[in-house]
């Protein structure tokens, strides 16, 4: 009866809102949906469609809106208790094809297509659900599988593909972020956490210590998030699947903690390298032996070379980059 109410209250105002509140009350609306319990549902009543009627003739005035006013109400949709809702009633009253089209473009993505596959939208919607509620985790929710629309393929048996979805997805995200102002922090994590997305579930125990530590390298300062992200991306129906993938970034997060704890304890490079790279190598103490270490550092370090390896795999590296510097000459 509560969204009754509310309907046939905003119903009798519209006429009011039209005149007098510009775009506003759209705004307000969305916060509205977004914050009812999981059992909402729009049902049927033309107090819905009245409100999406008199939302879409505001779509000039849906784009003079400040992009921090728009930013701020779909960040709180994300964060609030039916982010799904809030978003059903962005996408219904023209808010999102305004603001967010590459968002837009995944509502029905599955049933155009000649081979029914997977609703992006609804999974999009229930990754949003899935993830805790952290505003860099709710858009990069939302955001994560943009990369779909222009991706998908099928095979001559009808299976769907979107290979490097991820990719296309990061590169599509700088309008984005231009469009709706986010800050250089949000920003560059969230074109991270796309690019990134689908990294985590690809694990298997067979990656190399080296292999775990560049990974962790290369997604910081955003591990956290990522692998939150990638526990919530799972809403296969196939028994067993979801607790396959959680299992998995699981033993992911757990051996890339095992690793950080082992390096705190062990020194990056083996004591004394800085002795035998000056006798093997006939070279004094010097700017250079010290740039040639700190190089080895930063690329063990880097996940480049192994860690807790012998002496002579760490010169091997060191010979390599002299020939080089002599072939560079």
């Amino acid at each position: 009866m509560q969204f009754l109410c509310f309907g046939m209250i905003l119903c009798m105002s519209i006429s009011f809102l039209r005149e007098e509140e510009g775009t506003a009350w759209i705004l307000e609306a969305a916060l509205w949906f977004g914050n009812q319990s999981e059992m909402f549902r729009f049902g049927n009543g033309d107090w819905y469609d009245d409100l999406v009627r008199a939302g879409r003739e505001k779509e000039n005035e849906l784009k003079q809106l400040e992009a921090d006013d728009v930013r701020a109400v779909i960040e709180q949709v994300l964060l609030g208790s039916n982010p799904g809702c809030g978003l059903e009633w962005l996408k219904d009253a023209g808010v999102l094809l305004v603001w967010l089209p590459e968002v837009l473009a995944l509502v029905n993505l599955g049933e155009a297509a000649e081979h029914l596959h997977k609703d992006v939208w609804e999974h999009t919607k229930q990754v949003i659900f899935q993830t805790k509620q952290r505003p860099v985790l709710r858009w990069a929710a939302l955001l994560h599988d943009i990369g779909k629309v222009t991706t998908r393929t099928f095979t001559a048996d009808g299976k769907v593909h979107f290979h490097r979805h991820s990719e296309v997805g990061a590169s599509m995200f700088p309008m984005i972020e231009s469009r709706l102002k986010f800050s250089s922090e949000m920003g560059a994590a969230l074109y991270s956490l796309i690019l990134n997305h689908l990294r985590p579930s690809q694990y298997s125990e067979s990656w190399t210590d080296s292999a775990v530590r560049r990974f962790a390298k290369e997604v910081s300062p955003y591990l956290e998030d990522l692998l939150d992200l990638s526990r919530a991306d799972v809403t296969s129906e196939r028994p067993g699947r979801r607790q396959e993938v959680l299992a998995s970034v699981d033993s992911l997060s757990h051996r890339i903690q095992m690793l950080q704890q082992e390096d705190e304890k062990e020194p990056v490079l083996p004591s004394g390298i800085g002795n035998e790279i000056m006798r093997r190598f006939g070279i004094s103490p010097s700017q250079h032996l010290g740039i040639l270490k700190k190089e080895l550092e930063m690329e063990v370090l880097q996940g480049v070379l192994e860690r807790g390896r012998e002496m002579d795999y760490y010169l091997e590296q060191v010979g390599k980059k002299l020939r080089e510097e002599k072939l560079g000459r």
